[in-house]
């Protein structure tokens, strides 16, 4: 099997979200370089993060430049345009305005795919409730095992973000209830929802591959949730609406979210830095009673009841 980097230029505040959105996307594996590496504008980072340097400022986490390298199977963007459409997709999931300046590299074969397998181990969100990839036999046969692969949807459970809303759904999920995702990704949220007691899900994307995806995980997962792109969605009025998108576009869809809400439902967001929390919870709080957020990992689940 032939393979592929993808190299991608981000300033200091772009390489982590970066990294993870395109670990999210697919790729094997995700490393994070100085672009000045070898040139007078090189920076030597030594200390660990958080850690007072010569000046007495914190050390930098990430260089000013910064070159992410993602590996990939060739076979996953066989053409330009399927290198640009996930390069468009990267943008449009952390949020950049346009796309990064990009870089691809075709390597020779090896035995990556076990190297890379070996990354992906299930992933446990709950008492009860596992990620689990499909090369892999659940470590526990009696949970609720969600069988998902790294793929170009965001939403394995990896990320802070998908867990949150995950634990949310253990914990709080109605039985019987009718759930709406919005930004649905891979599906996870909405097979989740299924396997843990709702009546029916249904999960939106603007992206037509996230919509392949999802209802290709759903199949894999046995469960009849239904995908379509907003055009062609029906309308409805759910008792769990969830989006898991980011902060941005969870501010200009409050209205559309809100009136998907049934009256007494509940709505659910993430994708949320710690620092935007309040200002989120504040556009949402003129149609919910917001609940406390939780935090992990510097991001944010807000919640809260339709008056």
């Amino acid at each position: 099997m032939a393979w592929l980097t993808l190299a991608i230029s981000a300033s200091a505040d772009q390489a982590e979200i970066l990294s993870e959105s395109l670990m999210e996307l697919g790729a094997l594996s995700v490393d994070i370089a100085d672009a000045d590496a070898e040139t007078p504008d090189e920076q030597a980072i030594f200390g660990e993060p958080g850690e007072l340097g010569e000046s007495g400022k914190p050390e930098p986490t990430w260089w000013t430049q910064n070159c992410v390298t993602a590996m990939f199977p060739a076979a996953m963007l066989p053409t330009d345009a399927s290198i640009a459409l996930l390069v468009h997709e990267v943008a449009r999931t952390i949020g950049l305005p346009q796309l990064p300046a990009y870089r691809i590299q075709h390597l020779a074969d090896d035995d990556w795919v076990r190297l890379t397998q070996a990354q992906f181990t299930p992933i446990r969100i709950s008492e009860r409730l596992w990620i689990v990839p499909t090369w892999h036999t659940p470590t526990d046969a009696n949970a609720i095992n969600i069988t998902l692969d790294p793929g170009l949807a965001f939403g394995t459970g990896s990320h802070p973000t998908t867990r949150l809303c995950l634990r949310w759904l253990d914990s709080h999920l109605p039985a019987g209830a009718t759930v709406l995702d919005y930004g649905c990704g891979s599906g996870i949220l909405a097979i989740a929802a299924l396997k843990l007691g709702a009546a029916s899900a249904l999960g939106i994307d603007i992206d037509k591959q996230a919509i392949q995806a999802s209802r290709d995980n759903a199949e894999v997962n046995q469960v009849s949730a239904q995908f379509f792109q907003p055009d062609s969605a029906p309308k409805l009025q759910a008792d769990v609406v969830i989006a898991n998108i980011l902060t941005n576009p969870l501010k200009a869809l409050a209205p559309l979210l809100a009136g998907a809400t049934r009256e007494g439902g509940q709505i659910v967001l993430s994708g949320i830095l710690s620092e935007q929390a309040a200002e989120v919870a504040h556009i949402y709080a003129a149609w919910f009673n917001m609940q406390p957020p939780i935090e992990e990992e510097g991001w944010v689940c807000l919640s809260g009841v339709k008056q």
